[in-house]
């Protein structure tokens, strides 16, 4: 069984979510919080396993309430997938650097939604296709062009492996689709890229892909040899 809470303001929305999820195969909705504050007080009692995060709430917002629950996380943190109404960019790049897992506007549909849920705990990561396509245009648009093959300072405490599997992430690849490339096994792409991320103190995929981009690990046209 999954551990999922759930946090949102709005009531009604709330209560739709976790009667949805109660409701699924798999799924244990061990709590529901009303604001920022409260979530992050929840997750450190009820150690859920997936939080299902609105973004705008007052007080304290989910991108904040994201920072201090994974900052404050022991062992394995919580995934986190963020909900909301507004498709803009300065969400979703909020959201990627707190180290959400994922990003869904509420409109999604209940069967998508269960779908996005496995997903995520499956280590994918997880956008809106409409955010997903800017999201992509707008780091490769920006991305700074790292000079020569030199490792970007950000990244010399990986080993070589660990370096070519997080250039892959950065690039959109699949667990599987890496194994393949690297003929190697899923579990050991696995194991390397979990190196990387303890490495580098990030706790999901997402920005782990924010950080190919930034320090130039992946470049716009292209991939560093």
């Amino acid at each position: 069984m999954t551990k999922v809470l759930v946090v949102d303001d709005q009531v009604l929305i709330r209560a739709g979510l976790a009667a949805l999820l109660r409701a699924a195969p798999g799924i244990d909705v061990v709590g529901e919080a009303s604001d920022g504050a409260e979530a992050v007080d929840m997750a450190a009692k009820l150690r859920p396993e997936l939080i299902l995060m609105d973004i705008r709430m007052p007080e304290v917002s989910g991108v904040v309430a994201t920072e201090r629950i994974l900052a404050a996380a022991e062992g394995n943190p919580p995934r986190i997938v963020m909900l909301t109404t507004f498709d803009l960019d300065e969400y979703v790049y909020a959201a990627l650097r707190a180290g959400a897992s994922g990003f869904l506007l509420k409109e999604i549909g209940p069967q998508r939604l269960l779908a996005a849920i496995d997903a995520v705990m499956a280590g994918d990561m997880l956008f809106a296709p409409s955010v997903t396509r800017r999201l992509i245009e707008t780091y490769v648009a920006a991305a700074p062009t790292a000079p020569n093959d030199d490792v970007p300072p950000a990244l010399d405490a990986l080993t070589g492996r660990e370096l070519e599997v997080l250039r892959l992430v950065g690039k959109g690849l699949a667990n599987t689709e890496i194994a393949g490339t690297l003929v190697v096994t899923e579990s050991t792409v696995k194991t390397h890229f979990n190196r990387a991320l303890a490495k580098l103190n990030l706790s999901s995929r997402a920005q782990a892909v924010v950080l190919a981009y930034e320090t130039g690990l992946v470049t716009p046209g292209g991939r560093r040899s």
